[in-house]
């Protein structure tokens, strides 16, 4: 019932819009207001026929959390996800993909309004060289093999590497390291090789901390070679920490016209 007395069925919005309302108008005057940021999520998948693709193991669970906790910080933040089985953080803009080809394209027409990229995304290194038009099917021999040719894909941060070094744009530039050995020194050479502000290194054989887990241990490791252990947290806990490290770098930096 309404002070004016008319009656009626009020309807609030569901609870998750609500509440994503409220964290973002909360985070407003955050460490990122006015900052945008482009995030990506979730691993490509490069098909093989119209039936089958080569993927990953990523779940997009550590990207989504990153979202989220840009926005709570006040940032504008665009998505580009080859996940779209999670809920899209209030606020974000989402830009759904599916390969690395497409996950470029996306980053690359998006990369020019950004100050900050979160490369969170497990994007594919290799895909079929060809793709069946018609699904392949199973040979009656059951000693029959099937060779499949692959071929590198795109190196998205290489070619956001190639645009930065012109327009030094984005200010900051965050790579993942998903590795199985040699954590620190697989991490500390894709940090150099792709130029990046921050890279963020995990090992995907620890059980609480690898793919599709809802905890993360990870290693931070900045462009001046200093790293910090951040021990095991949920995955939305870490993602808070690493937007923070990201927001402590843009601050040092001027913005659009400085």
């Amino acid at each position: 019932r309404f002070a004016s007395g008319l009656e009626g069925r009020g309807r609030l919005p569901d609870t998750p819009v609500l509440m994503g309302a409220i964290r973002a108008a909360l985070g407003a005057n955050g460490p990122l207001a006015g900052r945008r940021l482009l995030i990506t999520a979730g691993g490509t998948r490069e098909p093989l026929d119209p039936v089958r693709f080569l993927t990953n193991r990523s779940s997009g669970k550590q990207g989504y959390a990153l979202a989220q906790a840009a926005v709570d910080a006040g940032a504008e933040v665009v998505l580009v996800s080859a996940a779209r089985n999670l809920p899209v953080p209030y606020g974000v803009t989402f830009v759904p993909v599916d390969t690395a080809e497409r996950m470029l394209k996306a980053v690359l027409a998006n990369l020019p309004a950004a100050d900050a990229l979160i490369m969170a995304a497990a994007v594919a290194d290799f895909r079929p060289q060809t793709i069946a038009e018609q699904k392949i099917k199973k040979p009656q021999d059951p000693d029959a093999t099937h060779t499949l040719t692959l071929e590198r894909t795109p190196d998205i941060l290489m070619e956001v590497r190639k645009r930065r070094n012109d327009t030094h744009w984005p200010r900051v530039v965050v790579g993942f390291a998903a590795e199985s050995e040699n954590l620190l020194e697989n991490a500390r050479e894709k940090l150099e090789r792709k130029g990046l502000d921050l890279l963020v290194a995990n090992d995907i054989t620890a059980a609480d901390a690898g793919f599709d887990a809802d905890t993360n241990r990870v290693i931070i490791i900045d462009a001046a070679g200093q790293q910090e252990a951040l021990p095991l947290a949920s995955k939305a806990r870490v993602s808070e920490m690493i937007v923070s490290r990201v927001a402590q770098l843009l601050s040092r930096l001027p913005g659009r016209g400085g």
